[in-house]
C-alpha cells in the first residue's frame, strides 16, 4: 500500500462548494432587561505612564474592564490564573523527544494498519493540523486585548505557545510519516466535516478581533462571553475529542504509538486551556452577574448543543465502519456524556439524561473525572513531560 493512501471517502466527495459552506450570519447577542449603560473599557497595558501613581491594591484588579495598570503582574487577585501558568511551565515538551520510529515502519507497512486506520489518522491529523493555528490566532488576535489582568494575560501567552508547539507536533507527524503536506494542512478547505468545524468557529474570534469592538457595556460584555464559551467550551472542551479517543484508541492497541503519545500530551495541554477559559468565564459571571440572563443561558446551551451535533458528524464521517473497538454510535453517547460536564462546569443544566461514558478506559487516560476548575475546588493533576507511559 502506497505511503501516500488514497481516501476511499475523500474520493467520493465534490470539492466543497461555497452554498456547502456554515453560513457567516452576524452573530447577535440577546438581552432583554439590560440596561446597557456605557462604561469605560479596560486597559490595555499601551496607555503612558504616571509618574506618582499609587500602588496597585488587590481589588483594584478586574477580569475584564479593569482601569489599574495592567504592567504590574502582582499582587495577584486570581491564583488559579498563576497555578495553572507554572503548571504549564512545568509541563513543557517539544515534539521532537518522541520516537517516531515505530510509527514510520507500520505506516510504511503495506498489511500493518487497515485503510479504515488510515483515514482516522489522516483525518485527525488534517483537522487538528490547523485547528490550533485557529485557537492560537484567537488568542493572540482577539482575546487577550479583551482579558484586562496581568496574571491572565500571562497564561495566555503560554497557552498562545502551547498552540505553536501542538501545530509543530502535527507536522513533525505528517513529515515523519511520509505524507503529501499539502494535502493534510488543506484539509480543512476541502473536507466538508472538517471544513465546518473551522467554519463554525471562525466568526467567534472575527467577532472579538473586530478592531471596533470595545467591551464596557453589557451587550458588548455578553458578547466577549460568548465567544469565550464558543472556543473554550465547545470548540477545544467538545470538538477536539472524537480525534484525541480515535488516536489514542490506537495507542492503546500498540498502533502508532508515537503519534498518540504527542496527542497524550497535546490532550493534557489542552485540558488545562480548557480549563483556564472555563474558570475565567466563571470569574466574569462572579464580577458581572448581570450578563448571566435567562436568555443568554438559553443562548448558550443551544450553542453546546450546535457543537455536539456537528461533532458527532465528525465521528460519523471519520469512522462509516466500526474500528479499534469504537463505532460512530458509542461517540454520540460519548459527545453528549462530555456535553453535560461542560454545561455543568459553566453552571448549565445537563441536557442529555442517564448519559453515560461508553468508553471506560478514557477515564484514565484523559482524566475526565479530575477534570476540576477553580470554581470545583481542585485543578487537574498534571505530570512532566518525560513522565508518561502507556
Amino acid at each position: 500500500m502506497s505511503s501516500l493512501w488514497d481516501d476511499p471517502i475523500a474520493n467520493t466527495l465534490e470539492p466543497i462548494k461555497q452554498e456547502e459552506k456554515v453560513e457567516k450570519k452576524p452573530l447577535e447577542v440577546d438581552s432583554p432587561g439590560i440596561h446597557d449603560q456605557q462604561e469605560d473599557a479596560g486597559l490595555t497595558g499601551f496607555e503612558d505612564i504616571e509618574t506618582g501613581a499609587g500602588r496597585i491594591q488587590v481589588d483594584d484588579k478586574k477580569i475584564i474592564n479593569c482601569r489599574a495598570d495592567l504592567n504590574q503582574l502582582v499582587p495577584f487577585k486570581y491564583d488559579w490564573a498563576w497555578s495553572k501558568y507554572l503548571s504549564a511551565c512545568n509541563n513543557h515538551w517539544m515534539p521532537q523527544e518522541v520516537n517516531m520510529t515505530a510509527d514510520i515502519a507500520l505506516w510504511k507497512s503495506e498489511d500493518g494498519l487497515t485503510e479504515d486506520e488510515r483515514m482516522v489518522i489522516e483525518r485527525n491529523l488534517g483537522f487538528f493540523s490547523t485547528a490550533d493555528s485557529l485557537v492560537a490566532n484567537n488568542l493572540v488576535l482577539a482575546v487577550y486585548k479583551h482579558i484586562t489582568n496581568p496574571e491572565c494575560r500571562q497564561y495566555l501567552l503560554r497557552q498562545a505557545f502551547e498552540e505553536a508547539i501542538h501545530t509543530h507536533a502535527y507536522q513533525y507527524c505528517i513529515e515523519s510519516l511520509g505524507m503529501d503536506e499539502s494535502r493534510l494542512f488543506n484539509m480543512y478547505r476541502e473536507i466538508p466535516s472538517v471544513a465546518k468545524k473551522a467554519q463554525w468557529a471562525l466568526p467567534y474570534t472575527q467577532s472579538l478581533g473586530d478592531i471596533n469592538f470595545k467591551t464596557g457595556t453589557a451587550e458588548n460584555d455578553q458578547r466577549l462571553l460568548r465567544d469565550l464559551i464558543a472556543f473554550y467550551v465547545v470548540f477545544e472542551g467538545i470538538f477536539f475529542y472524537v480525534g484525541f479517543t480515535q488516536i489514542l484508541s490506537m495507542g492503546r492497541r500498540n498502533k502508532m504509538t508515537g503519534v498518540a503519545e504527542q496527542f497524550q500530551y497535546i490532550l493534557r495541554d489542552e485540558s488545562m486551556h480548557m480549563n483556564f477559559g472555563i474558570d475565567v468565564i466563571n470569574q466574569i459571571k462572579v464580577e458581572n452577574p448581570h450578563l448571566w440572563t435567562e436568555d443568554f443561558k438559553k443562548d448558550m446551551t443551544k450553542l453546546v448543543l450546535e457543537g455536539v451535533e456537528m461533532e458527532t458528524r465528525y465521528a460519523y464521517d471519520t469512522m462509516p465502519r466500526g474500528i479499534l473497538g469504537l463505532n460512530a454510535p458509542m461517540f454520540e453517547e460519548y459527545l453528549q456524556y462530555i456535553a453535560n460536564r461542560r454545561l455543568a462546569q459553566i453552571g448549565l443544566p445537563e441536557e442529555f439524561k442517564n448519559a453515560k461514558n461508553p468508553f471506560p478506559w478514557m477515564s484514565e487516560v484523559l482524566d475526565l473525572k479530575k477534570e476540576k476548575n477553580f470554581f470545583e475546588t481542585r485543578v487537574t493533576e498534571y505530570q512532566t513531560g518525560g513522565a508518561l507511559s502507556w
